[in-house]
Protein backbone atom coordinates (compact mmCIF):
# COMPACT_ATOMS: atom_id res chain seq x y z
CA UNK A 1 0.00 0.00 0.00
CA UNK A 2 1.18 3.47 -0.75
CA UNK A 3 1.60 6.04 1.58
CA UNK A 4 -0.24 8.69 -0.04
CA UNK A 5 0.17 12.33 1.95
CA UNK A 6 -2.56 13.93 -0.46
CA UNK A 7 -6.07 11.53 -1.55
CA UNK A 8 -6.79 11.57 -4.81
CA UNK A 9 -10.01 12.43 -4.34
CA UNK A 10 -9.98 16.07 -2.77
CA UNK A 11 -12.36 18.66 -3.48
CA UNK A 12 -10.75 22.07 -2.30
CA UNK A 13 -12.94 25.17 -3.75
CA UNK A 14 -10.08 26.64 -4.88
CA UNK A 15 -12.16 29.74 -5.51
CA UNK A 16 -13.81 30.05 -2.68
CA UNK A 17 -11.73 32.36 -0.94
CA UNK A 18 -10.22 34.23 -4.53
CA UNK A 19 -10.52 37.63 -2.96
CA UNK A 20 -8.29 37.08 -0.17
CA UNK A 21 -6.24 34.63 -2.36
CA UNK A 22 -5.80 36.71 -5.55
CA UNK A 23 -6.61 39.70 -4.09
CA UNK A 24 -3.74 39.23 -1.40
CA UNK A 25 -1.37 38.49 -4.44
CA UNK A 26 -2.36 41.64 -5.93
CA UNK A 27 -1.99 43.80 -2.74
CA UNK A 28 1.57 42.12 -2.21
CA UNK A 29 3.06 42.77 -5.81
CA UNK A 30 1.95 46.48 -4.99
CA UNK A 31 3.98 46.52 -2.01
CA UNK A 32 7.00 44.47 -3.79
CA UNK A 33 7.05 47.77 -5.95
CA UNK A 34 6.89 49.98 -3.33
CA UNK A 35 9.81 48.40 -1.32
CA UNK A 36 11.37 48.13 -4.71
CA UNK A 37 10.99 51.89 -5.06
CA UNK A 38 11.85 53.28 -1.76
CA UNK A 39 14.54 50.57 -0.66
CA UNK A 40 15.68 49.51 -3.41
CA UNK A 41 17.84 46.36 -3.92
CA UNK A 42 21.16 45.51 -1.68
CA UNK A 43 23.42 45.08 -4.94
CA UNK A 44 26.41 43.10 -4.80
CA UNK A 45 30.03 43.80 -6.14
CA UNK A 46 28.47 42.40 -9.49
CA UNK A 47 26.28 45.04 -9.69
CA UNK A 48 27.55 47.69 -8.07
CA UNK A 49 31.68 47.19 -9.12
CA UNK A 50 34.07 47.28 -6.42
CA UNK A 51 35.59 44.42 -4.29
CA UNK A 52 34.48 42.05 -1.94
CA UNK A 53 37.47 41.14 0.66
CA UNK A 54 36.25 37.95 3.03
CA UNK A 55 38.53 37.96 6.44
CA UNK A 56 39.25 34.97 9.18
CA UNK A 57 40.39 34.91 12.13
CA UNK A 58 40.41 33.18 15.45
CA UNK A 59 39.80 36.44 17.44
CA UNK A 60 36.50 37.74 17.62
CA UNK A 61 35.37 40.32 15.26
CA UNK A 62 35.19 43.98 16.04
CA UNK A 63 33.29 45.53 13.06
CA UNK A 64 33.85 49.25 14.40
CA UNK A 65 38.00 48.40 15.36
CA UNK A 66 37.99 47.47 11.31
CA UNK A 67 36.76 50.04 10.18
CA UNK A 68 38.92 52.87 12.07
CA UNK A 69 41.59 50.73 11.31
CA UNK A 70 40.23 50.66 6.90
CA UNK A 71 39.22 54.61 7.15
CA UNK A 72 42.65 56.70 7.38
CA UNK A 73 43.16 54.59 3.74
CA UNK A 74 40.51 56.87 1.99
CA UNK A 75 38.96 53.96 0.02
CA UNK A 76 35.15 55.34 0.06
CA UNK A 77 32.12 53.57 0.94
CA UNK A 78 33.18 50.73 2.89
CA UNK A 79 30.82 48.15 4.18
CA UNK A 80 32.14 45.65 6.79
CA UNK A 81 29.60 42.91 7.85
CA UNK A 82 30.41 39.93 10.23
CA UNK A 83 29.35 36.31 8.22
CA UNK A 84 27.77 33.92 10.69
CA UNK A 85 27.60 30.43 10.18
CA UNK A 86 26.54 27.24 11.98
CA UNK A 87 29.18 25.63 10.29
CA UNK A 88 31.77 27.81 11.01
CA UNK A 89 34.00 26.54 14.72
CA UNK A 90 34.17 29.27 18.05
CA UNK A 91 37.65 29.83 16.32
CA UNK A 92 36.79 30.63 13.00
CA UNK A 93 35.27 33.92 12.93
CA UNK A 94 34.54 35.62 9.02
CA UNK A 95 33.86 38.97 8.27
CA UNK A 96 33.33 40.29 4.70
CA UNK A 97 34.60 43.78 3.81
CA UNK A 98 33.08 45.44 0.55
CA UNK A 99 34.74 48.56 -1.02
CA UNK A 100 33.61 50.92 -3.61
CA UNK A 101 35.08 51.00 -7.20
CA UNK A 102 38.51 52.34 -6.94
CA UNK A 103 37.65 55.15 -10.27
CA UNK A 104 37.45 53.36 -13.47
CA UNK A 105 40.09 50.86 -12.42
CA UNK A 106 38.76 47.41 -12.95
CA UNK A 107 40.31 45.59 -9.72
CA UNK A 108 41.75 47.23 -6.60
CA UNK A 109 45.69 47.51 -6.89
CA UNK A 110 47.87 44.89 -4.95
CA UNK A 111 49.24 47.76 -3.07
CA UNK A 112 45.98 48.65 -1.64
CA UNK A 113 44.99 45.34 -0.16
CA UNK A 114 48.46 44.90 1.10
CA UNK A 115 47.80 48.34 2.82
CA UNK A 116 44.52 47.07 4.41
CA UNK A 117 45.87 44.02 5.43
CA UNK A 118 48.40 46.04 7.12
CA UNK A 119 45.87 48.14 8.75
CA UNK A 120 43.57 45.39 9.51
CA UNK A 121 46.53 43.40 10.94
CA UNK A 122 47.23 45.75 13.18
CA UNK A 123 44.12 45.88 15.19
CA UNK A 124 43.69 42.39 14.44
CA UNK A 125 47.05 39.83 14.68
CA UNK A 126 45.19 36.79 13.35
CA UNK A 127 43.68 37.93 10.39
CA UNK A 128 44.29 36.69 7.14
CA UNK A 129 42.65 37.44 3.62
CA UNK A 130 40.71 34.16 2.57
CA UNK A 131 39.65 35.30 -0.89
CA UNK A 132 39.46 38.97 -2.87
CA UNK A 133 36.62 39.47 -5.70
CA UNK A 134 36.75 42.68 -8.24
CA UNK A 135 34.65 44.08 -10.22
CA UNK A 136 35.71 47.17 -12.57
CA UNK A 137 32.55 49.89 -13.13
CA UNK A 138 32.28 49.18 -17.00
CA UNK A 139 31.58 45.11 -16.44
CA UNK A 140 29.27 45.31 -13.57
CA UNK A 141 27.00 47.73 -16.18
CA UNK A 142 27.37 45.14 -18.49
CA UNK A 143 26.12 42.48 -16.05
CA UNK A 144 22.92 44.42 -14.69
CA UNK A 145 22.13 44.69 -18.85
CA UNK A 146 22.66 41.13 -19.12
CA UNK A 147 20.99 40.10 -16.01
CA UNK A 148 17.69 42.04 -17.40
CA UNK A 149 18.03 40.87 -21.18
CA UNK A 150 18.30 36.79 -19.30
CA UNK A 151 15.33 37.39 -17.19
CA UNK A 152 12.95 38.97 -19.85
CA UNK A 153 14.48 36.72 -22.08
CA UNK A 154 13.00 33.54 -20.59
CA UNK A 155 10.34 35.10 -19.68
CA UNK A 156 9.15 36.22 -23.40
CA UNK A 157 10.06 32.58 -24.71
CA UNK A 158 8.11 30.99 -22.22
CA UNK A 159 5.22 32.66 -23.20
CA UNK A 160 5.44 32.16 -26.70
CA UNK A 161 5.67 28.06 -25.86
CA UNK A 162 2.58 28.23 -23.89
CA UNK A 163 0.66 30.29 -26.55
CA UNK A 164 1.69 28.16 -29.18
CA UNK A 165 0.78 25.38 -27.15
CA UNK A 166 -2.72 26.21 -25.26
CA UNK A 167 -5.17 28.94 -26.41
CA UNK A 168 -3.77 32.76 -25.52
CA UNK A 169 -6.03 32.80 -22.56
CA UNK A 170 -3.56 30.51 -21.19
CA UNK A 171 -0.50 32.05 -22.11
CA UNK A 172 -1.81 35.68 -20.42
CA UNK A 173 -2.30 33.82 -16.86
CA UNK A 174 1.21 31.80 -17.23
CA UNK A 175 2.67 35.56 -18.08
CA UNK A 176 0.64 36.89 -14.94
CA UNK A 177 2.15 34.09 -12.31
CA UNK A 178 5.67 34.64 -13.22
CA UNK A 179 5.00 38.23 -13.03
CA UNK A 180 4.05 37.55 -9.70
CA UNK A 181 6.26 35.20 -8.59
CA UNK A 182 10.04 37.28 -9.85
CA UNK A 183 7.81 40.71 -7.95
CA UNK A 184 7.80 39.02 -4.90
CA UNK A 185 10.87 37.44 -4.87
CA UNK A 186 12.42 40.93 -5.83
CA UNK A 187 10.53 42.82 -3.45
CA UNK A 188 11.58 40.24 -0.48
CA UNK A 189 15.12 41.33 -1.44
CA UNK A 190 14.57 45.11 -1.28
CA UNK A 191 12.35 44.92 1.80
CA UNK A 192 14.64 42.69 3.87
CA UNK A 193 18.17 44.20 1.95
CA UNK A 194 19.59 40.99 1.20
CA UNK A 195 22.95 40.98 -1.18
CA UNK A 196 21.42 40.64 -4.83
CA UNK A 197 23.80 39.42 -7.30
CA UNK A 198 24.43 37.17 -10.12
CA UNK A 199 23.81 34.27 -8.35
CA UNK A 200 19.96 35.65 -7.29
CA UNK A 201 19.64 36.11 -10.99
CA UNK A 202 20.36 32.65 -11.47
CA UNK A 203 18.26 32.09 -8.79
CA UNK A 204 14.79 34.02 -10.54
CA UNK A 205 15.70 32.18 -13.81
CA UNK A 206 15.44 28.79 -11.96
CA UNK A 207 12.02 30.17 -10.17
CA UNK A 208 10.62 31.18 -13.49
CA UNK A 209 11.65 27.45 -15.08
CA UNK A 210 9.93 25.91 -11.61
CA UNK A 211 6.30 27.61 -11.82
CA UNK A 212 5.83 27.52 -15.33
CA UNK A 213 6.50 23.63 -14.96
CA UNK A 214 4.02 23.63 -12.16
CA UNK A 215 1.67 25.65 -14.64
CA UNK A 216 2.00 23.74 -17.93
CA UNK A 217 1.16 20.21 -15.72
CA UNK A 218 -2.23 22.41 -14.60
CA UNK A 219 -3.01 23.77 -17.83
CA UNK A 220 -2.67 20.00 -19.79
CA UNK A 221 -4.95 18.87 -16.90
CA UNK A 222 -7.24 21.71 -17.95
CA UNK A 223 -7.20 21.01 -21.27
CA UNK A 224 -7.58 17.32 -20.60
CA UNK A 225 -10.98 18.00 -18.78
CA UNK A 226 -12.63 20.96 -21.40
CA UNK A 227 -12.53 17.77 -24.05
CA UNK A 228 -13.67 15.37 -21.49
CA UNK A 229 -16.32 17.20 -19.98
CA UNK A 230 -18.16 19.17 -22.69
CA UNK A 231 -20.82 20.47 -20.73
CA UNK A 232 -19.30 21.01 -17.12
CA UNK A 233 -18.71 25.06 -16.24
CA UNK A 234 -15.39 26.63 -16.64
CA UNK A 235 -14.67 27.22 -12.98
CA UNK A 236 -16.04 23.59 -12.64
CA UNK A 237 -13.31 22.35 -14.90
CA UNK A 238 -10.66 24.34 -13.03
CA UNK A 239 -11.28 23.46 -10.09
CA UNK A 240 -11.11 20.26 -10.80
CA UNK A 241 -8.10 20.31 -12.81
CA UNK A 242 -6.19 21.80 -9.83
CA UNK A 243 -7.73 19.04 -7.07
CA UNK A 244 -5.87 15.89 -9.52
CA UNK A 245 -2.40 17.16 -10.11
CA UNK A 246 -2.44 18.52 -6.37
CA UNK A 247 -1.20 15.25 -5.07
CA UNK A 248 1.33 15.82 -8.08
CA UNK A 249 2.34 19.37 -7.08
CA UNK A 250 2.37 19.22 -3.41
CA UNK A 251 5.08 15.80 -3.58
CA UNK A 252 6.99 17.53 -6.32
CA UNK A 253 7.23 20.76 -4.29
CA UNK A 254 7.63 19.18 -0.69
CA UNK A 255 10.58 17.08 -2.14
CA UNK A 256 12.11 19.95 -3.80
CA UNK A 257 11.51 21.94 -0.41
CA UNK A 258 12.81 19.20 1.68
CA UNK A 259 16.48 19.59 -0.18
CA UNK A 260 16.43 23.46 -0.01
CA UNK A 261 16.16 23.51 3.68
CA UNK A 262 19.12 21.49 4.31
CA UNK A 263 21.13 23.65 2.06
CA UNK A 264 19.68 26.52 3.50
CA UNK A 265 20.61 25.57 7.26
CA UNK A 266 23.76 23.96 6.49
CA UNK A 267 25.12 24.62 2.58
CA UNK A 268 27.02 27.75 4.20
CA UNK A 269 26.95 31.68 4.13
CA UNK A 270 28.42 31.96 0.72
CA UNK A 271 25.21 30.04 -1.63
CA UNK A 272 22.88 31.07 1.42
CA UNK A 273 21.40 33.79 -1.06
CA UNK A 274 20.59 31.97 -3.50
CA UNK A 275 19.11 29.02 -1.69
CA UNK A 276 16.94 31.38 0.28
CA UNK A 277 15.62 33.05 -3.27
CA UNK A 278 14.81 29.33 -4.60
CA UNK A 279 13.16 28.11 -1.63
CA UNK A 280 11.10 31.55 -1.39
CA UNK A 281 10.53 31.11 -5.41
CA UNK A 282 9.26 27.63 -4.79
CA UNK A 283 6.20 28.22 -2.16
CA UNK A 284 5.35 31.47 -4.44
CA UNK A 285 5.35 29.36 -7.90
CA UNK A 286 3.71 26.59 -6.15
CA UNK A 287 1.07 29.28 -4.73
CA UNK A 288 0.60 31.12 -8.26
CA UNK A 289 -0.19 28.20 -10.44
CA UNK A 290 -3.03 27.02 -7.75
CA UNK A 291 -4.33 30.44 -7.44
CA UNK A 292 -3.01 32.86 -9.69
CA UNK A 293 -2.87 31.22 -13.28
CA UNK A 294 -6.12 29.58 -13.26
CA UNK A 295 -8.19 32.55 -11.86
CA UNK A 296 -6.62 34.37 -15.28
CA UNK A 297 -8.15 31.90 -17.74
CA UNK A 298 -11.62 32.02 -15.46
CA UNK A 299 -11.52 35.93 -15.84
CA UNK A 300 -10.61 35.23 -19.69
CA UNK A 301 -12.58 32.27 -20.59
CA UNK A 302 -11.44 29.76 -22.93
CA UNK A 303 -13.11 28.38 -26.63
CA UNK A 304 -14.32 24.82 -26.63
CA UNK A 305 -14.33 22.72 -29.60
CA UNK A 306 -17.66 22.44 -29.93
CA UNK A 307 -20.92 24.50 -31.79
CA UNK A 308 -22.91 27.26 -29.67
CA UNK A 309 -26.01 25.76 -31.11
CA UNK A 310 -26.52 23.44 -28.24
CA UNK A 311 -27.79 25.30 -25.03
CA UNK A 312 -26.22 22.49 -22.47
CA UNK A 313 -22.62 23.63 -23.07
CA UNK A 314 -23.39 26.80 -21.59
CA UNK A 315 -21.61 26.73 -18.66
CA UNK A 316 -20.65 29.72 -16.01
CA UNK A 317 -17.78 31.71 -17.02
CA UNK A 318 -17.26 29.90 -20.31
CA UNK A 319 -17.25 30.74 -23.31
CA UNK A 320 -18.87 28.52 -25.77
CA UNK A 321 -18.34 30.28 -29.27
CA UNK A 322 -16.99 27.85 -31.41
CA UNK A 323 -13.28 28.19 -33.00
Amino acid sequence: MRLRLIPDDTKINFFGFAKVTFGGSVVLLVLSIVAFLAFGLNYGIDFNGGTTIRTESTQSIDVGAYRAALEPLNLGDVAITEVFDPGFGADRNVAEVRIQAQGDAESIAPETIAAMEAALTAVDPNVTFASVESVGPKVSGELIQSAILSVVGAIGAIVIYIWLRFEWQFAVGAIVALVHDVGLTIGLFALLQIKFDLAIIAALLTIVGYSINDTVVVFDRVRENLRKYKIMPLIDILNLSANETLSRTMMTSGTTLLALIALLVLGGDVIRGFVFAITWGIVVGTYSSIYIAKNIVLMLGVKRDWSKKDPRTVGRYADVEGK
